[in-house]
């Protein structure tokens, strides 16, 4: 009797996890020509998309266009500071954060960085922007209420994304090293760095309660503990991972795979983890951003067709735009 009584509950767990899926149930369509990278759902119902010379501004809800942030060459990343009405995008090419105002999208000004910033970040311990520059291999730090840089802070890598504990501590993907940097942001220095033990991180999250990283690489993603660096586990995603994605109330992982995977990842508790599912998305959406209100996740991608040997996929135009995943 007790083994047909776990047997049921093992199949009703199974059941309700499977009812707990995702599914891509929209595409919102922009269309227009250019590369992107980075995809941010902002504080006010928007979603900002990076587009190849502008960011483009979207309604959460419907995919309508809302606006332009334009001059925006190479830009990678969105960040925001609700509390100053601001946000702020990292342009790869021009080497140097736009900011505009949340209410309008009128650009209000420029910051120069190190050379080509990537990932950037609000810290709302240090109350700063945070660049990630691949090409000088530094974070620049900006205090936005004055629009200035206070601090360089150099690595020995690249870095490509990063993440705060919002108490001293900014954790950074070094890609070419295939590690975790730790920065103490209070004295804009390097303490320590983590190997992961996998190949080729780039999208990086955080649960700041467990004290977990989560940091996609090759084929893999990789648990690691915040405090001391121990790999906790290390998961199989698909290939061509470039973001990572968490919704803390779900305890669920999400990364973006490039092949056309969105793998997800059940966390049961600081050291449990199971792949529960990985979702038909389409190639070439790799990046993400998970709306932590609405449970939806939103990964920027165009049709593609191959390129010369050699060479990357060719985008197809006019097929730029954005998959909506969602629960079931």
């Amino acid at each position: 009797m007790r083994h047909c009584l776990t047997t049921l509950l093992l199949c009703l767990i199974t059941a309700w996890a499977g009812a707990q899926g995702y599914t891509v149930s929209k595409t919102f369509k922009i269309g227009s020509p250019g590369g992107w990278d980075y995809i941010a759902v902002g504080p006010n119902g928007k979603l900002y998309v990076s587009h190849g010379t502008q960011v483009n501004i979207l309604d959460a809800k419907t995919g309508d266009s809302v606006g332009v942030i334009p001059n925006t060459t190479g830009v990678h990343g969105i960040a925001f500071v609700e509390s100053l009405g601001k946000g702020y995008t990292s342009n790869g090419r021009l080497n140097n954060v736009t900011v505009f105002d949340l209410k309008t999208a009128a650009v209000l000004g420029q910051i120069a960085t190190g050379q080509n910033p990537d990932a950037i970040l609000y810290d709302p311990f240090s109350k700063t922007i945070i660049t990630c520059n691949g090409r000088s291999h530094d974070l620049t730090v900006i205090d936005p209420a004055k629009g200035t840089v206070t601090a360089t802070i150099a690595l020995d890598g690249k870095p490509e994304t990063a993440v705060s504990d919002n108490a001293g501590r900014i954790y950074v993907n070094i890609e070419d090293k295939n590690k975790i940097t730790v920065v103490d942001i209070r004295e804009n220095k390097v303490v320590t760095s983590w190997p992961l033990g996998a190949e080729g991180p780039t999208g990086l999250e955080i649960d700041r309660k467990t004290k977990r990283l989560f940091a996609g690489c090759d084929k893999q993603l990789v648990v690691m503990d915040a405090t001391n660096g121990n790999v906790v586990t290390k998961l199989p995603i698909g290939d061509g991972c470039d973001g990572v994605g968490y919704d803390e109330s779900k305890g669920l992982i999400f990364a973006s795979c490039g092949e056309g995977k969105l793998t997800v990842i059940r966390q049961s508790s600081a050291a449990a983890y199971n792949v529960a599912e990985n979702v038909p998305t389409k190639r070439s959406a790799r990046t993400i951003a998970v709306d932590g209100h609405t449970h939806r996740v939103y990964l920027p991608f165009a049709d593609t067709e191959p390129g010369a040997a050699g060479e990357r996929p060719k985008v197809i135009p006019g097929t730029f735009g954005v998959l909506v995943v969602s629960p079931k």
